[in-house]
């Protein structure tokens, strides 16, 4: 029979066990798994990616093509090309990745109901966002639309608690109110004479409009819905690795927006009652390329692109050195890409703008502060 300091001793080594393990999957321990080498190459390689692939999104939205300088309107071809060039490569990531017939690509889709069904959830609700932040462009500036988007942990957190009914703790709170009010700063006190590259039934709009603002909520309410759900499937399903996220996800919005895309084409020629509730993207991006050029099917493929290998670093990131870096490595990235916007396409900023961007990282900042006191706080009562 064991003693009693045996099973106290085994019982605080297991404990030990536990808690290096809770820190490794936090972000912390987990830093030392990879070089310093194989790091710097993932961080360039998600500020190559994404610095690269904001640019194209503000350049195909928002600059507009040819002698008349015409906007593209083309959001689910955009969607379906940037989906399509994400599910080869992630395709090429999770069989890489796999080790058996079990964990292999199409693996995820085989025997589990359940999964299918919550798969094309996240698939229909990353469709359905896209549209409508490409329709926020029109009464919005693209700066607004980017420092929007670092405030996805609003509706996420919307959606734990209302959905999962999950709790959160006193600090994420406050950081959502740092982030809500740096973004209503932002586009509150905009650049009284600076035009945006917006048009609005021919005209150009300033600044932020409560029609743009409300396009932007519910993309933003669809990115939580879409964000929490992948949560709750890697929480529920096990099996479920990046790579096969990352390829089941595209596979699912490419068929979606596919057959989206085919049926209302159909349904337009077909001259039926209603259909003109329908748009054919299809011919309208054919249309718009004769008037034009090839160079927004160049702009699309190159965003497409980005987004993909973008992605594979990103779950690179995520396995090998943990959350916490990965929460540091985007949120700088989001800094330089608005202020890479405001140098390129020549934006200026009012002094309230300015304090709604440090506001809003601030709040994403202290975030991650606070991740990382949390973790060593954890490793100190361990030792």
């Amino acid at each position: 029979m064991m003693d009693t300091t045996t099973v106290i001793c085994e019982k605080k080594e297991t404990k030990k066990t536990e808690a290096v393990a809770e820190s490794s999957s936090s972000g912390f321990s987990s830093s030392t798994k990879g070089s310093a080498l194989d790091l710097l190459f993932s961080v360039a390689g998600i500020y190559a990616s994404f610095l690269t692939w904001a640019l194209l999104q503000e350049r195909i939205s928002a600059t507009g093509y040819g002698a008349d300088s015409e906007i593209y309107r083309g959001s689910l071809v955009i969607n379906a090309v940037q989906a399509l060039l994400a599910m080869a490569v992630g395709f090429i990531y999770a069989t890489v990745k796999s080790t058996s017939k079990e964990t292999a690509p199409l693996a995820v889709f085989s025997g589990n109901s359940a999964l299918r069904r919550e798969l094309l959830v996240v698939a229909a609700t990353q469709t359905l966002a896209a549209p409508f932040g490409y329709a926020a462009l029109r009464h919005v500036s693209y700066l607004t639309l980017l420092l929007a988007k670092s405030c996805k942990l609003v509706p996420v957190m919307l959606i734990h608690l209302t959905v999962y009914r999950r709790s959160f703790p006193l600090y994420k709170y406050l950081v959502v109110f740092a982030i809500t009010a740096g973004v209503f700063m932002f586009t509150y006190y905009k650049a009284a004479n600076k035009t945006s590259h917006a048009v609005v039934a021919g005209a150009a709009v300033t600044g932020s409009s409560w029609i743009g603002l409300g396009l932007l909520g519910i993309n933003l309410l669809l990115d939580g819905v879409t964000n929490s759900t992948q949560d709750h499937i890697f929480h529920k399903h096990k099996q479920m690795t990046g790579p096969r996220m990352m390829f089941g996800l595209n596979l699912a919005v490419c068929l979606l927006t596919g057959a989206y895309l085919v049926s209302s084409a159909l349904a337009l020629k077909s001259g039926l009652p209603g259909t003109s509730l329908y748009s054919d993207q299809l011919a309208m991006t054919a249309a718009f390329v004769a008037r034009n050029g090839p160079r927004v099917l160049v702009d699309t493929a190159l965003f497409g692109l980005c987004g993909a290998l973008g992605q594979v670093f990103i779950f690179h990131t995520l396995e090998t050195y943990g959350s916490l870096i990965l929460v540091t490595v985007t949120v700088t990235r989001k800094m330089v890409s608005m202020l890479l916007s405001v140098v390129w396409f020549n934006h200026s900023l009012t002094v309230g703008q300015w304090v709604g961007v440090g506001a809003v990282f601030g709040g994403i900042g202290a975030e991650a502060a606070f991740k990382y006191w949390q973790t060593r706080q954890k490793q100190v009562k361990v030792e």
